[in-house]
C-alpha cells in the first residue's frame, strides 16, 4: 500500500475513477517507472533499476489483460502484439543492462497513452471502455503509485 499522503490521494482516486481514467493512470504509472528504471540504470543502482523494470512489465501485463478481444477486433489484437513487444523491449533493458530498449518502451507508451486521451473525450461519454479493453479489475494500487 503506497504511504503517506501521495498515496492516499493516489489510492482515493484510483477507487473513484472510470475505466476510461484508469487505464491513463496505468499507462502514466508504467512511463513513470521506465523513467525511474532509466535514472537506476545511469547510477549503476541494479536492484532498483529491475523493481523499476519489473513494476512497468505488471502494468503493461494489466493492460494487456484489460483487452477485450471481442468488442476490439483488430485494435485489440494490434494492442496485444504492441503490448507483446513493449515487454521484450524491457526484458532486453533489464538482461543486457542497456538503455535504448527503456526509451523505445517508453515513447511507445507515451504515444499509446497520448493517443488515449485524445479518444476519450470523443469516446467515453457514448461507449463504455469496454469497446476498446475492459477496465482492470486487479489493478495493486502500490503498482500505480
Amino acid at each position: 500500500m503506497p504511504e503517506g499522503g501521495r498515496g492516499a490521494y493516489l489510492e482515493n482516486e484510483i477507487l473513484e475513477v472510470d475505466g476510461w481514467r484508469l487505464v491513463e493512470l496505468i499507462y502514466q504509472a508504467a512511463i513513470d517507472a521506465i523513467g525511474k528504471a532509466r535514472e537506476h540504470l545511469r547510477a549503476g543502482a541494479i536492484q532498483a533499476r529491475s523493481r523499476q523494470i519489473t513494476r512497468a512489465s505488471e502494468l503493461v501485463s494489466e493492460l494487456a489483460l484489460s483487452l477485450d478481444h471481442e468488442a476490439g477486433g483488430g485494435l485489440s489484437r494490434n494492442l496485444a502484439e504492441l503490448y507483446d513487444y513493449i515487454q521484450r523491449l524491457l526484458q532486453e533493458a533489464n538482461f543486457r543492462q542497456i538503455e535504448p530498449p527503456l526509451a523505445e518502451a517508453q515513447e511507445l507508451l507515451r504515444t499509446l497513452l497520448e493517443a488515449w486521451q485524445q479518444a476519450a473525450p470523443h469516446v467515453a461519454p457514448t461507449a463504455s471502455p469496454a469497446a476498446w479493453s475492459q477496465e482492470p479489475e486487479h489493478v495493486p494500487v502500490d503498482c500505480l503509485g
